[in-house]
């Protein structure tokens, strides 16, 4: 199955959900996911969202859950829809923000983890995520579209204002 293969103006995932990444001084927080969809991976915080839940409301909520701090001055930065080929469906809308308030702690959905921006560790994260976090890092509005086989991604398309605008 290929992006093209899919009606994506009909298509409707099974699951909305958040990212949200922290950005402070340099460095970006990250967390190593212990459950759930890419349990052992690298990520950001984030989840799906309960009912009646805007995707702000959602953000900063999961947030609070997974590693225990209320992020600051978020902006959407951009949107992800995925395809697997077991037909589970995810559309992750993604956030930065540029303060937070309380101290990052484990918990037993997450460990909380800091990386320099400029040293982000890919090789431990799903495979898009290369592709579209440097847009987040730049303020780059994007819009992607993946189909993943378990967790190898088959093809995908990336949509990105390249004015930064």
């Amino acid at each position: 199955m290929r992006v093209r293969d899919i009606d994506w103006e009909t298509w409707r995932a099974k699951d909305p959900a958040t990212l949200v990444f922290v950005v402070k001084d340099s460095s970006i927080l990250l967390i190593r996911k212990k459950r759930g969809l890419g349990a052992g991976k690298i990520n950001a915080p984030g989840g799906r969202l309960e009912p009646g839940e805007t995707p702000l409301e959602a953000a900063i909520r999961e947030t609070q859950e997974e590693v225990c701090i209320t992020p600051l001055d978020l902006s959407y930065a951009g949107v992800n829809l995925f395809q697997f080929l077991d037909g589970y469906s995810i559309h992750v809308h993604v956030f930065k923000a540029r303060d937070f308030e309380g101290e990052p702690k484990e918990t037993d959905e997450a460990a909380p983890l800091w990386a320099p921006v400029d040293r982000i560790p890919y090789e431990e994260m799903w495979e898009d995520d290369r592709l579209w976090i440097p847009l987040v890092l730049k303020g780059v509005p994007f819009s992607g579209r993946y189909v993943f086989d378990g967790e190898t991604m088959l093809d995908h398309e990336l949509d990105f204002d390249s004015m930064g605008g």
